[in-house]
């Protein structure tokens, strides 16, 4: 351990989007709907795909899985923020930022992995649908999700670990809302090229491997889509796809930005938003993007309700 490095015993800051008194409480509501209106839309979908026998399909499988990884995800980071937004403090200990970090970088490669085997799925249904039940069976559907989880827990254990070796000083004040992985390492006092190189070495391959089976996926989908005669048929199979698709070009598109908006050090405040943009507001829009697309969704909550009623 080199000298100066008691952060372990000292708290790290959360500078958070704005230091004024007056747009805590504004924040507060904001953040606090987000994630009430999160955690029932997909308590919804979790309800509605196991309630129902008519989804007991790999695909809602899937699917409910992801709504609970989603509440598991913006549960990692908005319940601290709204704690210190509501007691006025900006302060996280060393240990909840590293349990933070943790579990924010695997409930997110979790979320990749869940988005590249949907695509997988919709790629066998709609490319080979005669052998769709024998290739999606309950056992490799299980085998899948149980090697999503395992590799996105090793990956970010790797991450936490090497985060463990290096060295901060006494006061870290972090430009951000939650403990992101990216901003704590560069702001150690010791080397992190062995954390950046993993880093971004692990960006590559699970980014970059997840996306590109994604889009050979759907380059097979229109392929098979085209090949279909009839525009009713056309129209049922891509309306399969259409939410899944949206899903994943909005998780995607918003996650790439804050790569990219990364390498600017000197913007921190579009890093939050689009921090925010996908640990926070991709999850609470995803139920509305599958129950608005998906009209068997729809009805199974309409059921649902009725039986309540």
């Amino acid at each position: 351990m080199e000298p100066g490095n008691d952060t372990r015993n000292s708290d790290f800051i959360l500078l958070g989007f704005s230091e004024e008194a007056r747009l805590q409480p504004f924040l507060f509501g904001v953040f606090l709907s987000m994630y009430l209106v999160t955690m029932l839309g997909n308590l919804l979908i979790i309800v509605a795909t196991i309630s129902d026998s008519l989804f007991q399909m790999p695909m809602y499988f899937f699917l409910s899985n992801l709504s609970f990884v989603d509440i598991c995800f913006i549960s990692t980071t908005v319940p601290k923020m709204l704690v210190n937004l509501q007691t006025h403090s900006k302060a996280i200990t060393y240990e909840g930022c590293l349990t933070q970090m943790y579990f924010f970088v695997l409930f997110a490669i979790t979320d990749i992995f869940l988005l590249t085997v949907m695509a997988y799925d919709r790629f066998v249904a709609i490319c080979h649908p005669l052998h769709y039940t024998v290739v999606m069976n309950p056992q490799f559907c299980g085998l899948l999700l149980l090697v999503s989880w395992v590799i996105s827990a090793l990956n970010s254990f790797l991450h936490t670990l090497l985060v463990l070796r290096v060295s901060f000083c006494t006061r870290v004040e972090i430009s951000h809302i939650f403990c992101e992985f990216t901003q704590v390492v560069h702001l150690a006092c010791s080397d992190i090229f062995l954390n950046v190189m993993v880093m971004y070495f692990a960006v590559v391959l699970v980014g970059g491997g997840t996306l590109s089976g994604i889009l050979y996926s759907y380059s097979k989908i229109v392929s098979s889509i085209r090949a279909i005669s009839s525009v009713q048929g056309k129209y049922k199979a891509f309306s399969t796809c259409a939410s899944h698709l949206s899903v994943v070009s909005l998780f995607y598109c918003t996650s790439f930005s804050v790569y990219l908006s990364s390498a600017s050090k000197q913007n921190s405040h579009s890093r939050v938003v689009a921090s925010v943009m996908y640990s926070i507001v991709t999850p609470m829009l995803n139920p509305f993007i599958y129950s608005l697309k998906n009209k068997d969704i729809k009805r199974a909550l309409q059921r649902f309700f009725r039986v309540k009623e």
